[in-house]
């Protein structure tokens, strides 16, 4: 009996280490939250769709502070609302896995580096604006970016395309902002008033079968 209840007990404690582990609201500390965000947005180049990748990595998959359904949504809030993407959703990420702290912490901490980054550059900018290969490595850091922003879309694309309606949409938006027919704010209202229509059919569509 003794023995039985030492391996229950042993087993109860491996459990607890394991669940210790995983991250959680009350273990991550805000500072995790400010330098984690501080190094996604230090090594951000392209604007909000560039960081996608790492935020993906590093939010969904590591930390797991959000799902990756949620980061999704969170982008697509993001790009309809004022304010620059990268910010706007490292606030929605901080909001609900911290609170208001987490906002704040995840907000500074998006933001520093850019902070820092252009008050050196604004101090030496004479200096190194005509140098040759200032201009060289800025030139490698845009193509690079295209990539990353294309790997975002992409990957955006596998998620929330699923079906020839979606994709109709998807085209619709594409060619209204391509040919310059609207700004992107009237083609996201477009695609919000859309959305809402197709879900209140298919509650119709539901209720009246039930």
């Amino acid at each position: 009996m003794k023995n039985k209840k030492s391996f229950e007990q042993k087993q109860l404690n491996q459990m607890n280490s394991k669940v210790k582990d995983v991250s959680s609201p009350d273990d991550t500390s805000l500072l995790v939250f400010y330098f984690e965000f501080f190094r996604i947005g230090l090594f951000t180049f392209g604007g909000g769709y560039a960081m996608l990748p790492m935020l993906m990595k590093e939010v969904v998959d590591k930390y797991k502070w959000v799902t990756e359904e949620e980061l999704l949504n969170y982008f697509a809030i993001s790009q309809s609302t004022p304010g620059i993407i990268a910010v706007n959703t490292a606030t929605f990420i901080g909001t609900k896995y911290r609170g208001i702290r987490g906002a704040i912490a995840a907000t500074l901490g998006v933001i520093s580096p850019c902070w820092i980054i252009i008050t050196i550059i604004a101090r030496f900018l004479d200096l190194v604006k005509d140098n040759d290969m200032v201009e060289s490595a800025f030139i490698g850091i845009r193509i690079v970016v295209v990539a990353l922003i294309l790997h975002s879309v992409l990957k955006m694309g596998k998620k929330v395309v699923k079906s020839l309606f979606d994709l109709f949409l998807f085209v619709f938006g594409f060619l209204l902002v391509a040919t310059k027919w609207l700004t992107p704010v009237y083609v996201i209202f477009i695609g919000a008033l859309i959305g809402l229509i197709v879900f209140s059919v298919k509650e119709v569509k539901t209720n009246g079968l039930s």
